[in-house]
Parts: structure tokens; C-alpha cells; sequence
């Protein structure tokens, strides 16, 4: 007696879906990866081991350019903004926010006169302020 499969099963498999998959993926970390470092700006900041968990929804950064000069930007733009014009751009920024927060990126090499204008800003204002630093 001789018995024979009737269906034979396919060794072959199907890779569309798989690749879809991937394609997604792909796409997905690309746009999260975006969204990591909003700070633009390359600071050397300086070490902590003191971490706050607090999240600020704006950011001002201090470049020092060396012999006294320094850029201060929102937000990692690459266009500097005068000293002048920060508070009045915070303040726009920061109006709609409940608890109104933001976070100082500083070189190492800024002054901390430079930093604490900033941060009198934030005093004037009744503003929390996060300064940013590097774990150790």
C-alpha cells in the first residue's frame, strides 16, 4: 500500500513582510534619533553627580569664542541672540508654561558672571532654572 501526500508543503517563504517591517523600523529610529539632543551647540559641560529629574521645555546656551566674547542661543538655534534680547524671548517662550523652566548649557571656560545674568533673568521673572552639567 502506497500512500502518497496529496499537498506538498512550500519551503519557500515570503520576505515582504519582513522587509516592511524593518522599513519601519528604519523610519522609526530615524525620527526619535532627531528628537534625542536638542541641544545643537557642541558645550564642554561641566561634571556633577547631582542629577535632577526635572524637565525643562526650553533651553539657553553659552558659547565662549575665547577673548571675551560670547553667543547665547535658544533652544540650540545656530543664530546667536544678543543678551539684550534673551529675556523677552524667554518670556514669550515660557508664558503659557504652568511652572515655567528652562535649562542653562554653558561651556566650562564661560565665566559664572556670565551664567548667573542668566540665571537673574530667571530670579526677576519667578522662573526655575536647571543648570545643565555632565555626570561624572
Amino acid at each position: 500500500m502506497a500512500l502518497k501526500r496529496i499537498t506538498k508543503a512550500d519551503p519557500n517563504m515570503s520576505m515582504s513582510s519582513m522587509t516592511d517591517i524593518v522599513f519601519l523600523l528604519l523610519i522609526f529610529f530615524l525620527v526619535t534619533s532627531t528628537l534625542v539632543n536638542p541641544n545643537a551647540l557642541k558645550l564642554l559641560l561641566p561634571k556633577s553627580t547631582g542629577q535632577v529629574g526635572a524637565k525643562a521645555t526650553v533651553s539657553v546656551s553659552i558659547k565662549d569664542w575665547g577673548d571675551d566674547t560670547y553667543s547665547y542661543h535658544i533652544n540650540g538655534e545656530e543664530a546667536p541672540r544678543p543678551f539684550e534680547g534673551i529675556e523677552v524671548s524667554l518670556t514669550e517662550l515660557l508664558q503659557e508654561e504652568e511652572d515655567p523652566t528652562f535649562s542653562i548649557y554653558s561651556d566650562e571656560s564661560v565665566p559664572i558672571r556670565e551664567v548667573v545674568q542668566v540665571m537673574n533673568i530667571a530670579k526677576r521673572n519667578h522662573w526655575k532654572v536647571i543648570l545643565a552639567t555632565q555626570p561624572e
